[in-house]
């Protein structure tokens, strides 16, 4: 019909112009056209950039990459994005994401990390949609194409736990995000190294009502919990967008027979594992209290470490930890900020990576800044980790560029289609302007990724593309009205606090003392 309408006005040649034009169009072709393209990062830590490069992308996937030139005069149809001055990269992976805003926003003060459960309690509440959309908006603005969101609290029924991770998925497609979620799996000590009974009998009795009120909310048995990984597994099968995984708590979060079962199905599955342990020292004390050793080794001794499990934090390994994960090949997610503003301590990553083992990079609850700033992250891992003395190693740029992409996804379900530039690959990619990196002078001796890690801000990405489809462009989000957004979670947030939320701020402030005594002499000096 189009041709029939168009012919009788037009030339036969211009007809044979627009209908190419039109079939291009159709097939949903894009041209990435950059200054470079940094590829990956290969095995001996060097980067591999392709200069004055493009690619093709074709229904969300990388189809061919070569030079400029060859492909514009290839595809001479095909719409462009990007162009003169852009360095293209691979998104980046948050390999560790909980919450929206964050903690602090919400009314939970920077605490050691066993003080900071009960600090916790006093949180707002906020919509999982805006909650979501909040850090996603954070994300996606540094870089970060894939999240690993693990939902570490959802009080409630199954019915209502389910309806809250549907609403958390919903808002990242939405959004047009990549993420894995997961559902993180506890039956036992929720507010302290012990069990809730423990605890709730050291509280002074007036308190006891009301912290067991808050403790049985969280109510799911651990066969409901492996419900929720079950069903939401089957729904999002076909999501490309989606992928849900397992998540153990912790050690002291998990009884021996949840470790068990949890191995169990990660084995019959073939699930991903992602595993908070040894974050602080009074992790690695109650390991040695209830195991008599190695959190590590005892976890290995169920059958948890190996290529499928990373282990969140890790910042008390022992060296022998870490030649065990080097063995059982595990990955490591490094949560620098986290670590810092918790007084966990700060993971010695030089000897990771000494003993060959993978590092992601994962914002925990939120960086330095109280927000999620990938580049902010990598350029706090990359100074961190360079320790006093000429001969003492360090972290390259390319390593730690590598902890924010390969590595990251490797992390994922999705470890086989992202964290790279390669044909075959989802086209998950950033596009960042040189110019504002290096403005108003850098020396072009310094190589592209140091000059990077060290220099680039949220202002120099100008897009973002997850899956083939642009979600971010010149500051603006494509699929959401991000003002609307924030102007809803101000309005939600300025009301004043209901019942619940009062009742959680007393509680949180009654708790926090017997916390605290609960830990004192557990640390030898």
């Amino acid at each position: 019909k189009i041709k029939e309408t168009l012919c009788s006005h037009i030339s036969f040649t211009l007809w044979k112009k627009l209908k190419s034009k039109i079939l291009e169009l159709l097939m949903n072709k894009n041209l990435v056209v950059a200054d470079a393209l940094v590829i990956e990062v290969d095995g001996n830590n060097k980067p591999i950039i392709l200069e004055n490069s493009a690619a093709l992308v074709q229904d969300g996937i990388i189809n061919e990459i070569g030079p400029t030139n060859e492909l514009r005069q290839k595809y001479q149809n095909v719409p462009e994005i990007g162009g003169n001055g852009m360095v293209a990269m691979p998104g980046f992976i948050n390999a560790h994401h909980h919450v929206g805003l964050t903690p602090f926003q919400l009314g939970a003060r920077d605490q050691p990390l066993e003080l900071w459960f009960a600090e916790r309690v006093k949180m707002r509440d906020l919509c999982p949609r805006l909650d979501t959309l909040f850090s996603a908006f954070e994300m996606i603005s540094s870089g970060v194409t894939t999240v690993q969101h693990l939902q570490s609290r959802a009080p409630g029924n199954l019915p209502s736990v389910l309806d809250r991770a549907n609403k958390i998925i919903s808002a990242y497609c939405e959004v047009g995000m990549r993420a894995s979620y997961s559902f993180a799996l506890r039956d036992q000590n929720r507010m302290i190294y012990d069990s809730d009974e423990k605890f709730i009998e050291l509280l002074p009795s007036q308190l006891r009502s009301n912290a067991a009120d808050y403790l049985n909310s969280f109510s799911l048995s651990l066969d409901e919990q492996l419900d929720v990984f079950n069903v939401l597994k089957s729904k999002y099968k076909d999501n490309d967008l989606i992928e849900v995984q397992l998540a153990p708590a912790n050690l002291h979060w998990l009884s021996d027979s949840a470790l068990e079962t949890t191995a169990k199905i990660a084995e019959q599955t073939g699930a991903k594992l992602h595993m908070h342990l040894l974050e602080t020292p009074y992790q690695a004390e109650y390991a040695k209290r209830r195991t008599g050793g190695s959190a590590l080794e005892f976890i290995d001794g169920l059958g948890l470490v190996g290529p499928q499990m990373t282990i969140g934090h890790g910042v008390w390994m022992s060296n022998d930890d870490i030649a065990l994960m080097s063995d059982r090949g595990a990955c490591l997610c490094h949560n620098c900020s986290s670590n810092l503003r918790l007084k966990s301590g700060i993971t010695d990553i030089n000897s990771f990576l000494d003993e060959n083992v993978r590092i992601a990079l994962g914002i925990d609850e939120a960086g330095i800044n109280d927000d999620r700033d990938m580049l902010q992250e990598m350029r706090l891992a990359l100074t961190l980790h360079r320790p006093a003395g000429h001969q003492k190693s360090f972290p390259s740029a390319a390593q730690i560029f590598k902890m924010a992409t390969e590595n990251g996804a490797l992390t994922t379900p999705f470890s086989e289609s992202i964290g790279k530039l390669k044909t075959g690959m989802s086209a998950d990619l950033v596009l960042f302007d040189w110019k504002d990196i290096t403005w108003p002078y850098q020396d072009k001796d310094i190589p592209l990724l140091e000059v990077f890690l060290r220099r680039a801000k949220r202002s120099s990405v100008k897009t973002v593309i997850i899956g083939g489809e642009i979600v971010y462009q010149n500051g603006c989000f494509v699929k959401v009205d991000h003002k609307n957004i924030l102007d809803q979670i101000h309005q939600d947030l300025s009301r004043k606090d209901t019942p619940k939320e009062l009742n959680r701020r007393d509680t949180s402030k009654n708790i926090l003392s017997t916390v605290e005594k609960f830990y004192q002499g557990w640390l030898k000096k």
